[in-house]
């Protein structure tokens, strides 16, 4: 008999729904101590989001409608990534799409959502932006305003829990040392 804990192997998946790049998948799992369990996974796409920073150390950010919580939000820019386009192209892409804004891109870390999910989260830091352009969002109805905001309201607004992806500005401040 073995001891500690070891992978699981999978028996089957199906595909359970899929639409607009996300989905459920079911998973069954011999586990290994003989019994087969069944878990219902979130799928999708990997995203990329950025605290953005001017020179000035203003939090480039948007505010929009989420459906999920079905409230508009103030959030950092992000999205998805086309194919063929590397992680540091898509979120310069995003940053000017959704703010007009350009900077100085590091990655900062890949994180795994949560234990049901099969795809990633990247963040970045983007510091000493300049605004060159207007938003250029795509005609699919997605309205955003870009808000800037001070290091300390920032923050402030993180505690509030009213944004998305609070784990990787949290990651992304400390990768900056402005925790």
């Amino acid at each position: 008999m073995k001891y500690g804990v070891q992978n699981w192997e999978e028996i089957s998946r199906e595909k359970i729904f899929e639409q607009f790049g996300r989905g459920i998948e079911k998973r069954i799992y011999l586990l290994p101590h003989g019994k087969e369990s069944e878990f219902y996974l979130k799928t999708g796409h990997s995203s990329i989001c950025a605290l953005a920073l001017t020179k000035e150390n203003q939090v480039i950010l948007v505010k929009q409608f989420r459906p999920g919580p079905k409230k508009i939000l103030i959030e950092m820019p992000g999205g998805g990534m086309n194919k063929d386009e590397t992680k540091e192209d898509a979120m310069t892409r995003e940053l000017l799409e959704e703010t007009g804004y350009r900077g100085e891109i590091e990655f900062v870390v890949e994180i795994l959502p949560d234990a049901y999910s099969t795809y990633t989260k990247n963040f970045f830091v983007i510091t000493n932006c300049e605004k060159i352009s207007e938003p250029q969002i795509e005609d699919n109805g997605e309205e955003v305003e870009v808000v800037l905001m001070n290091l300390e309201a920032f923050r402030t607004h993180l505690r509030t829990g009213q944004m998305t992806n609070i784990e990787g500005a949290y990651l992304c401040l400390d990768y900056l040392n402005l925790l």
